[in-house]
């Protein structure tokens, strides 16, 4: 399988190396990968090998991942509760009351029903935004595909996401995140002079330095959204930061997983001169919530960037070998 290749592959690229040359080992380990393994699980292998030699590195150094990426603009970061788009009016305003219990003060619905009628799209976020009044940030992620194999398609031409675009700018969503397939930068270029205040946001799914440029580039988008456990890691993370510095956009790291890909993303949004969100799972899921012996915490609407070297967080070693596959 690739997967059985790639962790072969990347073994060989390793074994004997001076883990702290993180910059030449991740172009050694992406050459070693090159046919096969640019996007998709090869890139992703990468990406988890590259955020533990960033650790190791802070550990050895007896610093924090963000001070190793250039400094620390702020010790905390504000978090966004990232939940599904609920089937009614009505349960979007209790998901809203709930989350706002909870004490955060933005929230993104993606996925589920969203996508297929637009009608019960702009229903679904004004009922959101009634519940949530006029100072909570609002996001939507379109979710490019559908979110169940009974129906898996979403193909609403560009001219209807224009329409939608523009009653979301009525509603004052604060983005409108990954509506297009992720390879489409053309369609989210011919979007980007349709809408004023509405902010777009895309590139979860993309890998390497030059999708990224390409994004900013020919799609205009406003805000860059790594994965760091797919895009690369925390090196190719640190590109992309300095590319939306560059193009005067924002940089919003995506980080729907587990407090790993959170702790390491709040280094990169310390590192960041002007940060927007912190992406926080609402999730119950054991793997995404018991991963790590320290617990990344929702505090006032933030979370604290972590100040113990590397990540911050260790991995509980009794949920790696529970949730072991090799």
């Amino acid at each position: 399988s690739v997967g059985a290749v790639g962790f072969e592959s990347l073994r060989q690229a390793l074994i004997g190396e001076n883990p702290l040359e993180r910059e030449r080992l991740w172009q050694k380990m992406y050459r070693y990968l090159a046919y096969y393994g640019r996007q998709g699980a090869g890139m992703q292998m990468l990406s988890g090998v590259d955020i533990a030699l960033w650790d190791i590195a802070g550990k050895a150094w007896g610093q924090p991942i963000s001070i190793l990426l250039g400094g620390r603009y702020r010790e905390r970061v504000k978090g966004y509760a990232s939940t599904l788009f609920r089937p009614t009016p009505d349960d979007m305003k209790r998901a809203v009351a709930e989350y706002l219990e909870h004490g955060f003060l933005a929230i993104k619905f993606g996925w589920g029903v969203f996508g297929y009628d637009a009608a019960l799209d702009i229903a679904l976020v004004k009922a959101a935004r009634d519940e949530a009044g006029p100072e909570i940030d609002l996001m939507v992620d379109g979710g490019w595909y559908g979110a169940n194999y009974a129906n898996p398609y979403k193909p609403r031409p560009l001219r209807d996401w224009i329409k939608v675009v523009r009653h979301l700018e009525e509603l004052d969503v604060f983005w409108l995140e990954d509506f297009l397939h992720p390879e489409n930068v053309a369609g989210y270029g011919e979007i980007a002079p349709h809408r004023s205040g509405l902010r777009i946001a895309a590139g979860e799914q993309l890998a390497g330095y030059y999708e990224f440029e390409r994004l900013a580039d020919e799609g205009k988008v406003d805000v860059l959204q790594p994965d760091l456990s797919r895009c690369g890691g925390l090196t190719v993370g640190k590109q992309i930061a300095d590319l939306a510095l560059r193009k005067q956009i924002d940089c919003a790291p995506h980080a729907w997983l587990t407090d790993v890909l959170k702790a390491a993303s709040l280094h990169l949004n310390a590192y960041l001169m002007n940060s927007l969100y912190l992406e926080y799972n609402v999730s119950s899921a054991s793997l995404l919530n018991n991963l790590c012996t320290t617990k990344l915490k929702l505090e006032d609407g933030y979370i604290a960037v972590p100040t113990g070297p590397g990540l911050g967080v260790e991995v509980d070693p009794k949920m790696v070998e529970r949730f072991r596959v090799l």
